[in-house]
């Protein structure tokens, strides 16, 4: 069975990349047991608990991250460097439990994926 990653490296709101990224996890996984979500540059902002969008009046839709395990999505993994960079340093700030890598050990966990696709 292939493996698929989605790698998230925008933020929450200003584009449409992470609303139509989460559409696409949650149909692939409806087809591919193995998918595996990576959270780099603003993309790590995705998944914060504290995110407020309402006063940028903008629906929260990065709450839906939380329903990915229910959908068999258990791998979920952000860069350190990424988080660093923003002031992220506590992994308790998440809306999921990621496995925090560094940019070395980023890349090697994707690259052992079949297909990669970057929202």
């Amino acid at each position: 069975m292939k493996k698929i990653a989605f790698v998230f490296s925008h933020a929450p709101h200003g584009t449409s990349f992470g609303r139509e990224g989460l559409d696409a996890v949650l149909g692939v996984s409806l087809i591919i047991e193995k998918i595996s979500l990576f959270f780099i540059g603003d993309g790590v902002l995705q998944i914060l608990k504290s995110y407020k969008s309402e006063n940028i009046l903008a629906r929260n839709y990065t709450s839906s991250f939380r329903i990915l395990p229910i959908y068999g999505i258990k791998n979920f993994y952000c860069c350190k460097s990424s988080l660093i960079d923003r002031g992220l340093n506590f992994p308790n700030q998440f809306i999921l439990k990621v496995n925090i890598l560094s940019s070395y050990f980023f890349r090697l966990k994707l690259d052992d994926h079949d297909a990669i696709i970057n929202f």
